[in-house]
């Protein structure tokens, strides 16, 4: 797939596939320096994000089996994401 020339509204120059509009310089500054969220990759932590899980108290309250299912969400997310669970004392609900 061809890459195209983008700019971000902050003005950032950076090629990407047509489906993909994300500026790696602008989601590199989102990303943050400590937490569960900081370890995961981008894409995996737009997934939570969006989907509300910003804490180890909310992601705590679902499945392994729903978060997986999360776009962006991979194996080695769902490994990091039990690591973080576990450290806390926390794991993913049991399903029902």
């Amino acid at each position: 797939m061809k890459r195209q020339r983008k700019v971000c509204p902050k003005g950032h120059v950076f090629f990407k596939t047509p489906r993909c509009s994300s500026c790696p310089r602008c989601e590199a500054a989102r990303k943050p320096q400590e937490g569960f969220l900081a370890a995961l990759a981008a894409p995996a932590r737009r997934a939570l994000e969006g989907a509300g899980l910003t804490t180890l108290a909310k992601l705590a309250k679902n499945t392994e089996a729903q978060v997986s299912e999360l776009h962006g969400m991979g194996p080695n997310a769902i490994g990091k994401l039990r690591a973080a669970l576990n450290k806390d004392g926390m794991s993913f609900r049991k399903p029902a």
